[in-house]
C-alpha cells in the first residue's frame, strides 16, 4: 500500500454515512461510516476514548479509507448523537455498553455490509471495552487493534498512589452529583456514575468486571485468540508501557504486534490525544498491519463499492 499525502486523505474517502442505531433498551445513536472511494472488503469498527464524540475520529477514518480500509465509528452512550445523557436520572455502566450498544452497532454493520471482514479497534477506554466485547464475541472479528490504550490499574503508573486516590474519589463525586462532571474537571465527558464505578474498580484491582454481568472477564480475555496490534504513543502518561503490558498480558496466546509512535513520526505531540490531529501515521501503521494479516485471496466478489 502506498502512503497518501495529508491533503489527499479525505479526497480518497466518501462523505461520512450516518447509520442510525436503536438498542434493545431504547438507546439511540448514530454510527459514522467512511468508505474508500474504490472497492474494499476490510472494515474497522472503532470505539472512541471516554468522553470523545465519534466525529472527532473522522480524520482517522479518512486516513484509513485512503488505504482502502472502511471505518465505522461507534458513538458512546451519553455523548454526541446519543439520545441519553448522564445525570441523576440517567445512569448506566459497562453492562449497557457491552450488552446493548455495541451489539446493536455491530448488528447494523453486519446488516449494511454482511460480507465485510470486520476488525475491532479502539482508543484508550475504547480499546479496553473493545477487548472485553471481542472476548464475548470472538467469532465476529478478524483481529483487535489498540491505540493509546492500556488497563488503568494504579500499580502500573508512575506515582500510582495519586491515581489510586482518583479511583476512590471519582465514584464518590459521581454518586454525589449523579454523574461525573468530566467537562468541568478535565477528564472525559459527563460520565454516568455506573461507568465510573466499573472503570474505577478495574483501576483499583487490576481486574475487569461489570455490575450486572456474571461473565469472568479475566477468563474470557485469556481465551481470546485474535491477533492484535497495539500502538503506544511515546509520551502518553495516561497509557504508559506498563499499563499496556498489563492489558496485553490478559489476552490469549495469539500473535501480538506492538509499535511505539514518536513525535518525529507524527510531526507533533506523541501523547494520548495529540495523535488525533495528525492521524495519517497511525492509519499507515494500522493499514500495513491489516494488509499483513490479510492472507485471503481478494476477488472482485469480495469487495464493496
Amino acid at each position: 500500500m502506498s502512503d497518501h499525502p495529508v491533503e489527499n486523505v479525505m479526497a480518497a474517502a466518501s462523505e461520512p454515512e450516518l447509520i442510525p442505531v436503536v438498542a434493545a433498551d431504547g438507546s439511540r445513536f448514530e454510527l459514522l461510516g467512511v468508505q474508500p472511494a474504490g472497492g474494499w472488503r476490510q472494515l474497522l469498527y472503532w470505539v472512541p476514548a471516554m468522553g470523545i464524540p465519534a466525529r472527532h475520529y473522522l480524520p482517522l477514518a479518512g486516513a484509513l479509507a485512503a488505504h482502502g480500509v472502511a471505518v465505522v465509528v461507534h458513538e458512546w452512550r451519553g455523548i454526541g448523537s446519543s439520545n441519553r445523557r448522564a445525570g441523576r436520572d440517567g445512569n448506566w455502566g459497562y453492562r449497557e455498553l457491552l450488552q446493548e450498544d455495541l451489539p446493536a452497532g455491530m448488528a447494523a454493520v453486519h446488516e449494511r455490509w454482511p460480507q465485510a471482514t470486520c476488525w475491532l479497534g479502539g482508543h484508550s477506554l475504547g480499546g479496553q471495552l473493545g477487548s472485553l466485547y471481542a472476548s464475548l464475541h470472538p467469532a465476529e472479528f478478524a483481529g483487535l487493534l489498540l491505540v493509546a490504550s492500556g488497563a488503568p490499574y494504579w500499580r502500573r503508573f508512575r506515582h500510582g498512589w495519586l491515581i489510586g486516590v482518583a479511583y476512590a474519589l471519582a465514584p464518590l463525586l459521581a454518586g454525589l452529583l449523579g454523574y461525573l462532571p468530566g467537562r468541568r474537571i478535565g477528564f472525559g465527558g459527563n460520565e454516568a456514575r455506573g461507568v465510573i464505578a466499573d472503570w474505577a474498580r478495574t483501576g483499583r484491582t487490576g481486574r475487569y468486571a461489570a455490575v450486572g454481568m456474571t461473565q469472568d472477564f479475566e477468563r474470557q480475555l485469556a481465551s481470546l485468540q485474535l491477533p492484535s496490534l497495539a500502538l503506544r504513543l511515546r509520551d502518553d502518561w495516561l497509557a504508559p508501557q506498563a499499563s499496556l503490558d498489563w492489558l496485553l498480558g490478559k489476552l490469549g496466546s495469539a500473535e501480538r504486534s506492538m509499535d511505539v509512535i514518536t513525535p518525529q513520526e507524527l510531526g507533533g505531540p506523541a501523547d494520548h490525544f495529540g495523535w488525533m490531529k495528525t492521524p495519517v501515521p497511525i492509519a499507515t501503521h494500522i493499514a500495513r498491519w491489516l494488509a499483513a494479516q490479510d492472507a485471503a485471496v481478494t476477488t472482485p466478489a469480495d469487495t464493496f463499492a
